[in-house]
C-alpha cells in the first residue's frame, strides 16, 4: 500500500473504493421500479420521466471526464468531498421534488457529483496499491461493483412496497451522506498534485491520450463493454417476448449472468497465480469468440442453450476487467486523475452505444446480433492484443 491510513484499515479502504464505485448502478437501477410511480404521481409521459435516467448517465460521464484531472491539481480528497456533497444535496432535491422538471435537473446535478466518486476511486487505487495487489483490489472492487445492478432493483422494489418512490432518492441522500462522512477520515493518497492551472490540468486529458501505450489499449480494452451492456439492454426483450418467460423466470435467468459476472474477477484472483494476465486476457477473448459464435449459430433455438453461451461471453468479459484497468493504469506514472476518468468514460459511453445499436434491431434479430458483437469482440480485440501486447510503446503492468 502507498500510503498508509490512520483511521481505515485495508479492508475497510477496499469497501469505501467499492462503494464510490457502485454509485452509477446504484444511482439507476434502485430507481429502475419507480419509473412506473413517476409518471402517474406527476402525469408525465415516458419520454420525459426517461430523461431521468438517460440525462443522469450524460451528466455522470461529463463528471467522470472533469472530476478526474482536476483532482491531479487540488488532490483526491477534496475532489471526492466536493462530489459527494453535491450528489447528497441533488439526492435530497430529488426527493423533495413536486414536478417532473426539478426531478429531471436535479438528477443532472446528481450525476454530475457522483461521477466524483468513480473516477477518483479508480485514481486511489492506483495512488496506494502497486502490482499483484493492484490486481486483486481491482478485483475486489470490481466484483463488488457487479453486485450493485443486481441487488439494486429488488432493493428499490422492496422500498416501493412499503413507501413512496421518494423514499429511494432519501436513501440514495443517505448513501451519499454516509460515504460524505466516512471520506472524511481517509488520507489524501495524492503526494505531488500537478502545480498549473485548473485549464492546464483539464488539458491533461489530451496529454494522456497522446500516449500509444494508453491510447490503443483503452481503446481494445473498452470494447469488452460492449457484450455486457448489449446484453443488459436486451435481455428482458429476448427471454420474456422472445423466449416467451414470465418476469420471474426472466429473472432467474438474468441473475444467473449476473453471478457470473460477480465470479469473473474473482476467479481472477485465483487463476492469476498460475497464468500471467497476458495470457489470461488471450484466453478470454478467445472464450468471447468462441461462446458468441456459438449464439450466433445456436442461441435462438432455446434459453438453455442461450444462457450458458452468454454466462460464458460474460465471465470472459470480467475477467479481462481486473489486468486490463491495471494495465492501463501502468502506462502512466503521472496524470492518475485522467487515465482514470478516460478509462470509465470510454467503458460508459461503448457500452451505452451498445445498448443504443443493440435496441435497433427486431426481437427475432437479437440473438443473432448480440452473438454476432460478441463474436468480433472477440476475434478484433483478441488479435489486436496479440499484435501490440510485446510492442516497445506497451509497458508491463506495475
Amino acid at each position: 500500500m502507498h500510503q498508509k491510513q490512520k483511521f481505515f484499515g485495508d479492508r475497510s479502504i477496499i469497501a469505501m473504493l467499492a462503494l464510490l464505485s457502485a454509485f452509477p448502478p446504484l444511482s439507476t437501477d434502485l430507481y429502475l421500479p419507480a419509473l412506473p410511480h413517476v409518471m402517474e404521481e406527476f402525469n408525465a409521459g415516458q419520454t420525459l420521466v426517461n430523461l431521468s435516467l438517460s440525462l443522469f448517465l450524460i451528466s455522470f460521464s461529463l463528471g467522470i471526464l472533469i472530476w478526474g484531472p482536476v483532482s491531479e491539481k487540488y488532490g483526491r480528497k477534496p475532489i471526492l468531498l466536493t462530489g459527494l456533497v453535491l450528489y447528497t444535496l441533488s439526492s435530497i432535491v430529488c426527493a423533495m421534488s413536486t414536478n417532473v422538471t426539478t426531478l429531471v435537473l436535479a438528477r443532472v446535478f446528481q450525476g454530475f457529483g457522483g461521477g466524483a466518486g468513480s473516477a477518483v476511486a479508480t485514481a486511489m487505487v492506483k495512488d496506494m496499491y502497486t502490482g499483484r495487489k493492484r490486481e486483486s483490489v481491482l478485483a475486489v472492487v470490481m466484483a463488488m461493483v457487479i453486485v450493485a445492478p443486481v441487488v439494486a432493483p429488488v432493493a428499490g422494489a422492496q422500498i416501493l412496497r412499503f413507501m413512496s418512490w421518494h423514499a429511494i432518492y432519501w436513501a440514495l441522500a443517505g448513501i451519499g451522506l454516509v460515504s460524505f462522512c466516512l471520506s472524511l477520515f481517509l488520507d489524501e493518497p495524492l503526494e505531488t498534485p500537478y502545480p498549473g492551472s485548473l485549464f492546464n490540468a483539464l488539458g491533461r486529458l489530451a496529454v494522456v491520450m497522446k500516449n500509444p501505450g494508453f491510447s490503443i489499449l483503452l481503446m481494445i480494452f473498452s470494447m469488452i463493454s460492449l457484450p455486457i451492456m448489449t446484453f443488459i439492454g436486451a435481455s428482458a426483450f429476448i427471454y420474456i417476448q422472445g423466449f416467451g418467460m414470465d418476469e420471474q423466470a426472466y429473472s432467474y435467468y438474468f441473475g444467473l449472468n449476473a453471478l457470473g459476472a460477480l465470479a469473473g474477477p474473482l476467479i481472477y484472483i485465483q487463476i492469476s497465480r498460475w497464468f500471467s494476465p497476458g495470457n489470461i486476457i488471450i484466453g478470454s477473448f478467445t472464450c468471447m469468440a468462441v461462446s458468441g459464435s456459438f449464439i450466433f449459430m445456436k442461441g435462438s433455438g432455446s434459453p438453455f442453450l442461450f444462457a450458458p453461451g452468454m454466462l460464458a461471453s460474460t465471465l470472459a468479459c470480467t475477467l479481462i476487467r481486473p489486468p486490463s484497468t491495471n494495465l492501463l493504469l501502468s502506462q502512466q506514472d503521472e496524470d492518475t486523475g485522467s487515465a482514470a476518468s478516460l478509462i470509465n468514460f470510454m467503458a460508459m459511453f461503448i457500452g451505452s452505444l451498445g445498448m443504443f445499436l443493440i435496441s435497433l434491431e427486431t426481437v427475432e434479430d437479437l440473438i443473432p446480433s448480440l452473438g454476432l458483437i460478441q463474436t468480433i469482440t472477440g476475434v478484433v480485440c483478441g488479435g489486436l492484443w496479440l499484435l501490440l501486447r510485446k510492442r516497445a510503446f506497451i509497458r508491463k503492468a506495475g
